[in-house]
C-alpha cells in the first residue's frame, strides 16, 4: 500500500494513534487525485467518513498559503451532505478533533434548518473550506443569484448514507442540485459512502453526469470486505407475546434490565408516537434513575442537540430514538442497540446495528424485540439475513416532476433560465435520464403560468420570457416565496408547543420571556383535544391549556390516561426480501426451531386447524364469527399493498353482491367482512377466488375508486406544495392546514374536470402507484400467486387469523355499512381460536 499520498503531518497523526491508513482510504487518495468520482461500500467501524474527507483535506494542507490581510475564505472546496441533520452536526464535531490536531489551517461549519439565520447569510458571503449540510440548503444555496460565484472553487462533494438520500424525492432534488454544481464546477468529484447497499451499479450512476442517455455511465467503486459479525439475537421473553399491536410493553421490564447491563443503549423505535410512549414507560420502571434521554424529529432543536451532546459526552445511558439518530452517528461508548417493533428491512437493521461498538474489527451487539406474534417470524427474517450479509435497499427511482417543477423555479431565483440549456442539464441526471422534452416543457409552462387550466390566474404566473427567450421570475417576491417553501417533505401541518403555567397556578401566560419551546405536534392530533385534555410529548405529561395561533400552549400535569401524539410519518414499509423470507418460513416447519415455543405452538396450531400459507401462493380462509362472515387473506406484501387490495376488493365484492362491510390490513394479512357467507359464496360458484384475485382489478376498478377517493387529494396536495403551486409559508405568516387543503382542494377538482393531463395530476398519478398503493408490488403478487390459490373453509377463526381480527376497530376502513364490528373480548377470540 503506498502511502506516499499522505504529507508527513497526516501519517505521524496516524502513527500517534497507533493507527495505519487503511487500504481503501489509500485507494480513495488516489481516485481523486486522478479526478475520478468514487463510491466506497465498507462495513460500519471501516473509517468510510474518514476515508471521504482525507483527499479533501490533503488537498486543502497543500494549498499555497494565502498573503496577510487576503480574504478569509477562497470558496468552498468541499461540500458534506447528509440526509440527517444530526449526522451532519456529529461529522463536525468528530472532524474538529483530527483537524485540530494536525494544526491544519481550514474552516469547517454546518448549514442545516437548525442553523441560524445570521450564519447562513454570512456563509454566502464568507463560506468555510468544508460546509456540511442537507439536500434542501443545497437548493436554497442554488436559488441564490450568488450561487454561481459561491460554488466556483467547488472540488469534491460527499454524499454520505447515499442509499438513503437516493431513494426519495429528496434524492431527486439533491441529483438536480449536483447537475446544477457540475454546471458551475465542470472537475467536481463526488463521493459516495454507504454500508448497506443492493445494487452498487445504481448508485455509481447516480454519482456522476450522464451525457448519453443509451449509455449508462458509473463512477468507480471501492468496496471493502470483511468487518466484524454482528452479535444479534430475538429478545428471549417470560412474559406472552401479544398477539397483535406495536407497543412492546410487554418486554419493558426485559429492555430496563438490558440497559443496567450495558454501558449506553440505544432504543430505536419506528413512530415518534412509539418513542414516546417507551420513553415514558421506561421512566415509570426506572427505579435506580438512569438517566434516559428522548431523540426524534419533533423534538425542539435545543433539545435534540443537548440529548446529542450528552450522548457524546458519554453521560447517558440510554436513548430512545426513531430514524432520527440511524444513519452514521459515531459513539464508540454504545455497546448495546435495541430494535423495538420489526425492522422492515434487512438493510435498515444493518444501519442500526451498526451505531453499537462503531468499529469495523468489533461486532455490534443488538437484541430485537418483537412486538407481536407475526413480527417475531419478521425479526428472524431479518436476523438470518443479517448472518447472511443480505441487503434489501430499494432500487433508484425515477424522477419526480413535481420537484422538477420547484428546481426549475429555484434555479430560475438565481439567474435567467434558457430552456435548451436547463433540458441538457437536467437530463444529465441518473433519476431524469429518460425525461422527454415534451414534459419538461410542460413543465416548464407549469412553473410559469400553472398550466393550461389555471393560466388565466396572475398568481400563478410566476416566470415570464424576456426579450433574448429565457425565463426569468415575475417578481422578487417570487424568490422570496421559493425560499420559505423549498423542500420535498411534507408532513402534516405542524403546531408548536410552547410550555406556560396552568390555569390552577393562577395566570395561561407563557413561562419566563415568551415560555420554553418543546418542539412541534401534528396539528391534526392538537384540534381533537379539549381544555384540560393530558397528553404526552418531549418526555414530559402535559395539559391543553390553549390555542393560539400556530402555537399550543401546555403545562406540566399528572395523569393516568395521558394520550400520545399521532405522527402520519415514519411508518416503514415490510420490505420485499423480508416478506419471501416469511412466507418460506411459514412454509418450512423444520426451520421454527429457532423460533420461540409460543410462536412454535401458534403455527403448530395453525397447521392442525387450517393450513400454513406456502411461498409462492395465497391462502385465503373463511368463516363466521357471531352475525358476520369473514375472508382473511396472507399476502405478506406490506400495509400499502394490502389496504389497496383491501379497497379493490370491496368494491368488487360490492358488484357481487356480497355485501361487505369493511375491511382492515396490517403488514402481514388482510380481512374483510361482510353480511354474505363468504363461504358458501366461493362453494356454489357464484364467486370465484381466481377471478376475484385476477390482474384485472387493477384495471377499470382500481381507477373507478380512485376517482372519487380523498387518498389521491392528499396525494395531489402534496405534490402542489412541493412544486410550489401552493404554499406552506408565506412571507409573514403560515398557513394552517385547513387552509392548504382547502386551497388543494379546488384547484385539483378543476384541473380533473379542464386539464386531466395536467403535470401535477401525472405527478400525483405517479405517487400514488409507486408510493401510497404500491402498485407494482400488488401486480407482482397478483402475477405470482394466479393459479395458485388455497382455500381454507372454516367454521371459526384460525389461529393465524387472530392477529388481524384484533385490528379490527384499532384502525378500520369501512366499505359501505359504515359500522364497527367485534365488541367480543379479544380473549374470547384467541380461545375461540383454540378450541374449534
Amino acid at each position: 500500500m503506498d502511502t506516499s499520498l499522505l504529507p508527513q503531518r497526516f501519517q505521524d497523526w496516524f502513527a500517534a494513534r497507533g493507527w495505519t491508513p487503511r487500504a481503501h482510504q489509500i485507494a480513495l487518495l488516489e481516485h481523486l487525485k486522478q479526478g475520478k468520482s468514487t463510491l466506497l461500500i465498507a462495513p460500519t467501524g471501516a473509517g468510510k467518513t474518514l476515508a471521504g474527507f482525507l483527499p479533501s483535506l490533503v488537498e486543502l494542507d497543500n494549498r499555497e498559503k494565502q498573503p496577510p490581510g487576503a480574504p478569509g475564505s477562497r470558496g468552498i472546496h468541499t461540500l458534506y451532505i447528509s440526509p440527517l441533520k444530526a449526522l451532519a452536526v456529529d461529522i463536525a464535531r468528530n472532524l474538529d478533533a483530527p483537524v485540530s490536531q494536525m494544526g491544519l489551517d481550514l474552516r469547517i461549519e454546518t448549514r442545516t434548518g437548525d442553523t441560524p439565520s445570521h450564519k447562513r447569510q454570512r456563509q454566502k458571503t464568507n463560506p468555510p473550506e468544508m460546509l456540511l449540510t442537507t439536500p434542501e440548503q443545497i437548493a436554497l444555496l442554488l436559488s441564490d443569484p450568488g450561487s454561481a460565484k459561491m460554488f466556483t472553487s467547488l472540488k469534491t462533494v460527499i454524499l454520505d448514507e447515499l442509499h438513503a438520500l437516493v431513494t426519495s424525492k429528496r434524492g431527486d432534488l439533491l441529483a438536480l442540485g449536483l447537475a446544477r454544481l457540475r454546471k458551475i464546477a465542470p472537475d467536481v468529484r463526488t463521493i459516495g459512502l454507504s454500508a448497506t447497499v443492493a445494487q452498487p451499479e445504481d448508485l455509481r450512476a447516480y454519482l456522476v453526469g450522464q451525457p448519453d442517455p443509451i449509455v449508462r455511465a458509473l463512477s468507480h467503486v471501492v468496496q471493502v470486505a470483511g468487518g466484524a459479525e454482528p452479535d444479534i439475537e430475538i429478545l428471549t421473553s417470560d412474559e406472552r407475546i401479544p398477539w397483535s399491536g406495536h407497543s412492546a410493553r410487554y418486554a419493558l421490564g426485559d429492555m430496563y434490565q438490558l440497559i443496567k447491563q450495558h454501558r449506553v443503549s440505544l432504543l430505536f423505535v419506528n413512530t415518534r408516537s412509539q418513542a414516546e410512549a417507551v420513553f415514558q414507560e421506561l421512566w415509570r420502571i426506572n427505579d435506580d434513575n438512569l438517566p434516559i434521554a428522548l431523540h426524534h424529529g419533533s423534538l425542539d432543536v435545543g433539545q435534540r442537540r443537548k440529548v446529542e451532546a450528552a450522548m457524546a459526552d458519554g453521560r447517558l445511558r440510554a436513548v430512545v430514538a426513531t430514524s432520527s439518530l440511524d444513519l452514521g452517528i459515531d459513539w464508540g461508548d454504545i455497546d448495546l442497540v435495541v430494535n423495538i417493533g420489526a425492522p422492515k428491512g434487512a438493510s435498515r437493521l444493518a444501519q442500526r446495528i451498526g451505531r453499537a461498538n462503531h468499529r469495523m474489527d468489533e461486532p455490534s451487539k443488538a437484541v430485537l424485540v418483537p412486538a407481536n406474534r407475526f413480527e417475531v417470524l419478521e425479526c428472524q427474517a431479518a436476523l438470518t439475513a443479517s448472518k447472511a450479509g443480505d441487503q434489501d435497499t430499494p432500487p433508484l427511482r425515477k424522477g419526480a416532476l413535481d420537484v422538477l417543477a420547484q428546481h426549475l423555479l429555484g434555479l430560475a431565483c438565481a439567474a435567467p433560465l434558457n430552456a435548451d440549456g436547463i433540458f441538457a442539464e437536467v437530463r444529465s441526471t441518473e433519476t431524469y435520464r429518460y425525461l422527454d422534452r415534451a414534459t419538461f416543457d410542460q413543465t416548464l409552462d407549469f412553473v410559469s403560468t400553472g398550466g393550461y387550466a389555471l393560466r388565466s390566474y396572475e398568481r400563478y404566473a410566476r416566470l415570464r420570457q424576456d426579450e433574448n427567450g429565457n425565463w426569468r421570475i415575475s417578481h422578487p417576491k417570487i424568490a422570496q416565496q421559493y425560499r420559505l417553501n423549498v423542500g420535498t417533505i411534507v408532513e402534516s401541518p405542524m403546531l408548536k408547543v410552547r410550555l406556560v403555567k396552568s390555569k390552577a397556578q393562577g395566570r395561561r401566560t407563557p413561562v419566563g420571556r415568551g415560555g420554553r419551546m418543546l418542539g412541534e405536534i401534528e396539528e391534526a392530533f392538537i384540534e381533537q383535544l379539549q381544555f384540560g385534555d393530558t397528553f404526552i410529548f418531549a418526555g414530559e405529561m402535559l395539559r391543553f391549556e390553549a390555542l393560539r395561533e400556530n402555537e399550543a400552549y401546555v403545562s406540566r400535569a399528572k395523569s393516568d390516561t395521558p394520550m400520545i401524539p399521532s405522527y402520519m410519518g415514519g411508518k416503514f414499509p415490510l420490505s420485499t426480501y423480508l416478506a419471501s423470507s416469511v412466507r418460506h418460513m411459514l412454509a418450512t416447519p423444520e426451520s421454527w426451531q429457532q423460533l420461540p415455543e409460543q410462536v412454535r405452538d401458534w403455527l403448530l396450531l395453525q397447521q392442525e386447524h387450517s393450513q400454513l400459507p406456502n411461498k409462492d401462493g395465497l391462502l385465503v380462509e373463511t368463516f363466521p364469527r357471531g352475525a358476520k362472515h369473514y375472508m382473511v387473506c396472507y399476502p405478506f406484501e406490506g400495509r400499502l399493498a394490502h389496504q389497496t387490495l383491501g379497497m379493490l376488493l370491496t368494491k368488487r365484492l360490492e358488484r357481487l353482491g356480497a355485501k361487505p362491510m369493511g375491511f382492515v390490513a396490517n403488514d402481514y394479512a388482510l380481512s374483510i367482512w361482510g353480511l354474505r357467507d363468504f363461504s358458501e359464496l366461493f362453494a356454489s360458484g357464484r364467486m370465484s377466488l381466481d377471478e376475484l384475485l385476477e390482474e384485472d382489478i387493477l384495471g377499470d376498478d382500481l381507477d373507478a375508486w380512485l376517482a372519487g377517493s380523498n387518498l389521491m387529494k392528499r396525494t395531489f396536495r402534496n405534490c402542489a406544495v412541493i412544486s410550489g403551486l401552493i404554499e406552506r409559508r408565506h412571507p409573514g405568516q403560515e398557513k394552517s392546514g385547513r387552509q392548504v387543503t382547502v386551497s388543494s382542494d379546488l384547484i385539483y377538482d378543476v384541473l380533473r374536470a379542464h386539464e386531466p393531463n395536467h403535470i401535477l395530476l401525472r405527478a400525483t398519478w405517479e405517487d400514488a402507484g409507486e408510493g401510497l398503493l404500491d402498485i407494482s408490488r400488488l401486480s407482482e403478487f397478483l402475477s405470482r400467486i394466479e393459479g395458485r390459490i388455497t382455500h381454507s373453509c372454516l367454521s371459526y377463526a384460525s389461529p393465524l387469523a387472530v392477529p388481524i381480527l384484533l385490528e379490527i376497530g384499532r384502525e378500520p376502513i369501512y366499505g359501505e355499512a359504515m359500522e364497527s364490528i367485534l365488541e367480543d373480548a379479544a380473549d374470547d377470540l384467541v380461545i375461540g381460536a383454540f378450541n374449534q
